[in-house]
C-alpha cells in the first residue's frame, strides 16, 4: 500500500461515525439499495443493516449504484427481525423509523448526534407494522409538495446528510469514532481490495 494511499484510508476511517446507522426492510430494488450504500459511505457511516422479511435475502447489489461502496462498508442482512433488532439495540440507543403518522416528529427536530439507528422500508408499503412496533418513535421528511412521499435512496439521503450535518456542526468528525480496534481491522480489511477509479481512493 502506497503512503498516500494509507493516508486516504486513515483519515476516510476517522470519520466514520460510530453511533449512526440505517436499517433497510424489505427494499425490493437492488439499485436503491445500492444507492443507499453509496450515500452512507459518503456521510461516514459505516455500518448498514438490511432487513428481508417478505422479499428473498439480496443475493447482489447494483454495482453501478453503489459505485462499489459495498467493500468499504460492513453489511448485515437479516431474513428475521427480532435477531436483526437484537443487535441493533445493543449497538444504538435510539431507533427512529420513517413512517406518516399522527405522533411523527419533523426529522429537523430530531437530536442527530445521539446513537441513532434509521428504518427505512419498502418502496411500496413502507415499514411493516412489526418493524414499527420495534421502533422508538416515527419521523417524517417536511415537504410541501402534493405527492407526499419520497423515493426510498432520496429519502434516505436527506435524512443521513442532516445527521452529518448536525454531527459536522457538533465537532463529531473530528476525531476517530470507531474503536481502535475496529479502525485496525478496517484498514487491514481495506488494504486488500482492488481500488478503480469510482472509488477514489
Amino acid at each position: 500500500m502506497t503512503p498516500e494511499r494509507e493516508e486516504r484510508l486513515t483519515s476516510v476511517l476517522n470519520k466514520r461515525q460510530k453511533g449512526l446507522t440505517v436499517i433497510l426492510e424489505n427494499v425490493f430494488d437492488p439499485h436503491n439499495v445500492s444507492a443507499v450504500l453509496r450515500t452512507c459511505d459518503a456521510v461516514g457511516i459505516q455500518e448498514v443493516f438490511v432487513l428481508n422479511t417478505k422479499i428473498p435475502r439480496h443475493k447482489k447489489w447494483g454495482f453501478k449504484s453503489s459505485s462499489s461502496a459495498t467493500k468499504w462498508l460492513t453489511i448485515h442482512q437479516f431474513t428475521n427481525a427480532d435477531e436483526c433488532f437484537k443487535i441493533v439495540r445493543n449497538n444504538y440507543s435510539t431507533i427512529l423509523a420513517t413512517h406518516l403518522s399522527t405522533d411523527a416528529v419533523n426529522m429537523h427536530h430530531i437530536n442527530f448526534t445521539q446513537s441513532i439507528a434509521l428504518i427505512f422500508g419498502n418502496e411500496h408499503s413502507g415499514v411493516t407494522e412489526e418493524t414499527l412496533a420495534k421502533a422508538d418513535g416515527n419521523f417524517i421528511i417536511p415537504q410541501v409538495g402534493i405527492i407526499k412521499s419520497l423515493n426510498i435512496s432520496v429519502a434516505c439521503a436527506v435524512t443521513v446528510y442532516e445527521a452529518m450535518r448536525q454531527r459536522s456542526a457538533a465537532g463529531m468528525y473530528n476525531q476517530p469514532s470507531l474503536p481502535q480496534a475496529q479502525i485496525q481491522h478496517l484498514r487491514k480489511e481495506w488494504g486488500f481490495y482492488d481500488v478503480d477509479e469510482t472509488d477514489e481512493v
